[in-house]
């Protein structure tokens, strides 16, 4: 796999790139920027007229990954050229957020064959219910690393948008699956984020609103722990995720997305099932780091040869970006320290991360997780 990564910052537009690509055999092309950029006259048009072979695909963004840093309002773009592995990629409308299981389903059947090494999915972050998506895709590919994430658009939460080859787009979720026997698809996803209180067990929720604690209403409760930050509600929230637990274990983390007064409820931004057994959770920056790290540490582990050259997509949650602030890029750079300066960096921070497990099967939802999709190719 070669692949040839570009960086335009803030201000900085699509007419300031060389005329001729610079790699023109590209057949995947990743774009990663802000809404307003999404937004730029021409901006599909211009990249499908660069790279007139490739499929190009992406999505808008609370901040851009590269391997400089964190940016905002800019634009970052990886062109691929996948030389021993085969590529297909498909692009479905989302009616309504009720279909987002039958969504994932369809996606996934239409992906599936027996040479499938891994999934890479872009979805609209406002209009899908992204545990559910998620649910439909891993339900037809038990066993395939399924990664990506749900668009952001600088926490902002009014339009999210996806760039599918001449078309910008909202409501809509993209796909690409990887296939051959020299392809090299896994995934690292850790937190960084501590337990503290007593296991609570949730009583009522219907999908991703949460009503009761221990039989007692949610709210009241909720605002109790967080004291002084509850006024701050529902933007504090990000500060004090959930956990739902796996007996001792955080299985996966919840982001609080709004609070309904009048019901005393609380909504997040992933699926909460009745009898789970949830943790509050509070961090901070050096907890995030390390999380990163371990997200990092966790591809490391399995069977990649980490001299060879690969991409790593990295998906953090926009809480995460709001937690550390100026200090954001830290987090990038403690993946590239353990990743190698040889894989390339890409990835944006969004409403919500996709990723599989440690031995990449059983994927998630995630929020307020640093995820990484490490692409690459067996050398010939």
């Amino acid at each position: 796999m070669k692949f040839v990564q570009e960086h335009l910052p803030a201000k900085t537009g699509l007419n300031k790139l060389p005329s001729a690509s610079p790699l023109p055999e590209a057949n995947w092309v990743l774009v990663f920027g802000s809404v307003s950029r999404f937004n730029d006259k021409g901006f599909a048009k211009t990249l499908k007229k660069r790279y007139p072979n490739a499929e190009i695909i992406g999505c808008t963004t609370s901040g851009e990954i590269t391997g400089d840093g964190v940016y905002d309002d800019s634009i970052h773009i990886t062109a691929m050229q996948w030389e021993r592995s085969t590529l297909r990629f498909i692009s479905k409308a989302v009616n309504s957020m009720e279909q987002s299981h039958a969504l994932g389903a369809q996606i996934a059947a239409e992906l599936k064959m027996d040479d499938l090494k891994g999934v890479f999915v872009l979805s609209d972050g406002l209009n899908v219910n992204g545990s559910e998506l998620v649910e439909g895709l891993q339900e037809v590919l038990p066993n395939v690393p399924i990664t990506g994430g749900l668009a952001g658009d600088s926490a902002e939460f009014k339009q999210t948008l996806l760039i599918n080859n001449d078309k910008i787009q909202d409501r809509v979720v993209i796909a690409v699956g990887i296939y051959g026997e020299d392809a090299i698809v896994t995934s690292g996803a850790l937190g960084g984020w501590q337990p503290y209180g007593p296991p609570r067990q949730i009583t009522r929720s219907n999908k991703n609103i949460v009503y009761e604690l221990d039989n007692k209403p949610a709210l009241p409760l909720y605002k109790m722990y967080i004291g002084y930050y509850a006024n701050q509600l529902p933007a504090s929230g990000l500060n004090f995720p959930f956990a739902i637990m796996d007996e001792k274990n955080i299985n996966v983390i919840r982001t609080l997305l709004s609070i309904n007064e009048k019901e005393n409820s609380l909504t997040f931004a992933g699926n909460i099932k009745e009898g789970s057994t949830v943790r509050f959770l509070k961090s901070d920056h050096d907890r995030l780091v390390l999380g990163a790290s371990e997200a990092a540490r966790q591809i490391l582990q399995k069977d990649v040869n980490i001299n060879d050259k690969a991409l790593a997509i990295c998906v953090s949650c926009v809480g995460r970006k709001l937690v550390m602030e100026t200090q954001v890029s830290d987090e990038i750079f403690a993946v590239q320290r353990l990743l190698g300066m040889q894989t390339g960096i890409t990835g944006f921070y969004s409403n919500g991360e996709i990723c599989s497990g440690e031995d990449d099967s059983h994927s998630l939802l995630h929020n307020q997780t640093m995820t990484i999709a490490y692409l690459s190719e067996h050398i010939a």
